[in-house]
């Protein structure tokens, strides 16, 4: 998901990010299969605001390596929240 490096390209160097996932699994014709993923971000990032914290976060999760390996899940969701207030960056 957003990574440091991600947040840093767009402009906006990250003091800290953490992600979670939780894998849900239910019965298809064919078997199990993982039938929803929902990621979880919470991020400190100097110099940005809701708006643009949440275009990375979702360019973060379509570029993702893994978010792509698994497009046949039918629901990934991504809930992001910005850790503390806005601040501007140093100069």
């Amino acid at each position: 998901m957003i990574s440091k490096l991600t947040a840093a390209a767009a402009g906006f160097p990250a003091t800290s990010i953490r992600t979670s996932t939780a894998a849900h699994i239910g019965m298809t014709k064919a078997g199990p299969a993982l039938t929803r993923i929902e990621l979880s971000t919470e991020a400190e990032v100097e110099g940005i605001s809701e708006e643009p914290f949440e275009r990375v976060t979702e360019t973060a999760k379509a570029g993702c390596l893994v978010s792509r390996a698994l497009a046949a899940v039918p629901a990934i969701t991504l809930t992001s929240r910005l850790v503390g207030a806005a601040r501007p960056l140093a100069a």
